[in-house]
């Protein structure tokens, strides 16, 4: 067990379930594909990453996916809501030892090894990282202990949640890294040039 985590929160990959509001333009099989590249774009950035990684599902846990038993453990998200979800991911990592922990979604294309590397290397001197999205949201947040508050009130899935984490942050007087701000696959208008071949799927 290393002391750092990296949770990766997944939907499982079901036509009809997964990414519906892309699928309301552009179709639920595109929408899956959509989706099954962005998956493959999250392990490619976070297989090579030296903490120890975390796959989170929202459904059922898959054994027979793209994200291998020797490199992913896999557990299982609990019912409730996203803000619930996440702190209970989070103090169960920080129950297990954990001294940094970081949860990303499957959503964001854009994101890379370096700026996983980054929000890592923030919490030695930082209380908090978190990486904006540019709907408002966040696609990355790390702590070093549990801040139960950054999950409270919390209007999610909307475009506050990111200054409102931040705002939290000033009140509980916490020093907070920001990174990058990138872009969250959520509609049509989200998709990069990559999605160009996908969208051709008849």
């Amino acid at each position: 067990m290393k002391k750092s985590a990296l949770i990766i929160f997944v939907k499982n990959p079901i036509e009809g379930k997964a990414k519906t509001r892309l699928a309301k333009t552009i179709g639920n099989k595109k929408a899956m594909e959509v989706y099954r590249a962005l998956l493959a774009k999250t392990k490619a950035e976070t297989i090579s990453l030296t903490c120890d990684k975390q796959v989170h599902y929202n459904d059922f846990i898959n054994e027979n996916d793209l994200w291998q038993h020797d490199v992913y453990s896999k557990q299982l998200q609990i019912s409730a809501g996203l803000g619930e979800k996440m702190q209970h991911a989070f103090q169960q990592a920080f129950d297990s030892g954990y001294e940094q922990v970081c949860i990303i979604g499957s959503d964001c294309y854009d994101i890379t090894q370096e700026i996983l590397e980054e929000a890592f290397a923030a919490l030695a001197q930082n209380d908090l990282v978190i990486g904006p999205s540019e709907d408002g949201g966040y696609y990355l947040l790390g702590m070093k202990k549990l801040i139960p508050e950054l999950f409270a009130n919390k209007a999610w899935s909307t475009e506050s949640v990111a200054a409102d984490t931040l705002k939290d942050a000033e009140n509980l007087n916490l020093q907070a890294h920001q990174l990058t701000t990138l872009n969250d696959v959520d509609v049509e208008a989200d998709l990069g040039n990559w999605a160009d071949e996908i969208l051709k799927i008849e």
